[in-house]
């Protein structure tokens, strides 16, 4: 019996005599069916303490036993695709304590890690990967001579992923052992969209056999299993297709949150939860609502109201701005959600400028990762005017490795002809949304702060056409702080500290990221001597090296970029991180200051 301290509760844990599947292998069909049980009851326990992905786990419990009982991992490979559903994973290939032990909690992150274990093949955290990671393993055993399975388990959505469509593509003609098991519960991070789910329901509603048939028409056999949390006709299936060489994908059927009333109820809602009461699903912390994505629900929401041609892009994630349920049924037709096809909504907004739309993209910059070419040409090229909205953007959002949202100013800013606009608080940010999207020249990208000021300190301009116009935010001399978008405040508050001993220096907001304002940067060479440019990204190809390369030709200029190095970080906590690297106003007032003597 252990307790779990978070809960003050006792669970008796089957668990924790499993230190690797082969420890479940001999189980009869009742001790599987408690092992699910105290899997659950683990998962909704530990959530309810740190909160996470239960939703899509509570789902998958009883297939990931089924697996780990029929398939010998880590000689046959398990890929999950999205890996935030690999916890009761986690808990059958040696980590369990993370899910029992309150003090574990902290030892393992929501998605697959190498790192952590030879049971994870690859680390994954964006969707729709896992069949080509798959088809290069496969097509590796071939050319091996080897004999493992492997299989993928592609859910929660990652099927609307154009990579899966190749995947699928290439592995039907491979026509080798190749195991998908799709699983399907009707659901992404909130409802699916697009005309192949229309079609998977058909399959579900007649157990497989409608003749519109994705799968078949792509060459790969197909199974489907009505009842997807039953471990038992799971191992039958599973045990059938093993070392079978050919392609099939097995359609599993299953309940997003089984097992838990509430999420149960609120598959979006439940998707990923904060720590919450057991008995009652209500959060143990009242949520503050972020401030920019509440002001950018309400432009959005007005937006529409006022223009009929106006519409936003969503790529699976609810726009990157929590659009509820009722604020996406206000919208109606000016809302599309594309699944997670982020490539493809990039694409679709530039057409849609082109048709005389004004449209805005909203999703997280760790996913706006996927979209370069996209960005470069059949917007940029184009000159397309459409509007992207970049979320997450800092440090201190996500900080597992997959999720990092802080590379963005690097990929995006040296596109040519985008816009890309930093701005450095709420009224900023919807003066500067107002003005992108009411102007038709330009391609325009947008950084949503995560933080900055609390008032902005400045007049707030209605019109940014004029492009590269900085904003002198405090006048002084000999030193210059050039704080980026999320750091503005902080360049503020460096100089504070500053003023305090003596020293007053310039504060400057850049506002865009993809070009300079070349006028205010030779001004400033008449009276000061150094500058320093403060931004939440990283330094290589960012804001900062900008600017150096600006001043390299002229003479008693110099320049230090603070930021983040080209590196994945991952599970760290921000402030450290950010102490690490001097980005705190203390560190940086006192780095001028020891530079001044």
């Amino acid at each position: 019996m252990r307790i779990i301290m978070c809960q003050r509760r006792a669970i008796p844990l089957y668990l924790e005599t499993i230190h690797e599947p082969a420890d479940i292998r001999g189980y009869t069909a009742e001790q599987r069916r408690v092992l699910a049980e105290e899997m659950r009851a683990a998962l909704i326990h530990r959530t309810s303490c740190i909160g996470g992905h239960i939703g899509p786990n509570l789902g998958i419990i009883e297939a990931t036993i089924a697996l780990h009982t029929v398939f010998d991992s880590p000689r046959d490979k398990i890929i999950f695709d999205v890996s935030h559903q690999c916890y009761p994973h986690k808990m059958l290939t040696g980590r369990v304590g993370a899910y029992v032990n309150e003090a574990e909690y902290a030892d393992v992150s929501g998605f697959t890690n190498t790192d952590e274990s030879v049971h994870d093949i690859f680390n994954i955290g964006h969707t729709s990967t896992a069949i080509s990671l798959g088809s290069g393993l496969a097509k590796a055993r071939n050319l091996a001579g080897g004999k493992e399975n492997i299989v993928v388990v592609i859910g929660d959505g990652a099927l609307s992923g154009g990579e899966a469509f190749e995947g699928l593509n290439v592995i039907g003609e491979m026509g080798t052992n190749f195991i998908i098991v799709f699983n399907d519960n009707d659901q992404s991070i909130s409802e699916n969209h697009g005309g192949m789910y229309r079609k998977f329901k058909e399959l579900r509603e007649t157990g497989g056999t409608a003749p519109d048939n994705l799968f078949r028409a792509m060459g790969l056999a197909y199974r489907y299993v009505a009842d997807g949390n039953d471990a038992e006709e799971l191992i039958r299936v599973f045990s059938e297709e093993k070392d079978r060489d050919r392609p099939i994908v097995i359609h599993i059927h299953t309940q997003k949150g089984k097992g838990l009333p509430f999420a149960e109820d609120d598959p979006e809602g439940w998707h990923r939860h904060a720590p919450f009461h057991v008995e009652t699903g209500i959060a143990k912390k009242t949520a503050t609502p972020d401030p920019y994505a509440a002001a950018t629900v309400d432009f959005v929401l007005e937006t529409a109201r006022k223009n009929p041609n106006f519409i936003y892009l969503s790529a699976g994630i609810v726009g990157g701005i929590n659009l509820s349920p009722e604020d996406r049924a206000a919208l109606g037709s000016q809302y599309l959600d594309v699944g997670i096809a982020e490539e493809h909504a990039v694409a679709m907004a530039s057409g849609l400028a082109r048709g005389g739309a004004r449209p805005i993209f909203g999703t997280y910059s760790t996913f706006f990762q996927r979209t370069y070419d996209q960005m470069a040409q059949d917007v940029a090229i184009n000159r397309s005017p459409a509007v992207f909205l970049a979320t997450g953007t800092s440090l201190y959002r996500s900080t597992d490795m997959t999720h990092l949202g802080f590379y963005d100013i690097s990929i995006f800013s040296n596109i040519p002809n985008l816009v890309y606009l930093a701005p450095t608080s709420v009224a900023e940010h919807i003066a500067v949304l107002r003005w992108a999207v009411a102007q038709t020249e330009h391609p325009v990208m947008i950084r949503m702060p995560f933080s900055g000021y609390a008032e902005s300190p400045y007049p707030v301009r209605a019109d940014y056409g004029a492009l590269n116009k900085s904003i002198v935010v405090r006048e002084g001399a000999e030193v210059a702080l050039i704080g980026v978008g999320n750091f503005a405040a902080l360049a503020s508050e460096a100089a504070e500290e500053l003023a305090h001993e003596g020293l007053h220096v310039t504060v400057i907001n850049p506002l865009y990221l993809s070009g300079l304002d070349a006028e205010l940067l030779t001004s400033l060479a008449e009276n000061h001597s150094r500058i320093l440019t403060i931004e939440d990204g990283i330094v290589e190809g960012g804001f900062g090296q900008k600017v150096a390369s600006f001043y390299g030709d002229i003479p008693n200029m110099r320049v230090k970029s603070y930021g983040l190095p080209k590196k994945f970080f991952n599970r760290y906590k921000p402030d450290e991180l950010a102490q690490a690297y001097h980005l705190t106003a203390p560190q940086i007032a006192t780095d001028v200051l020891r530079g001044m003597r």
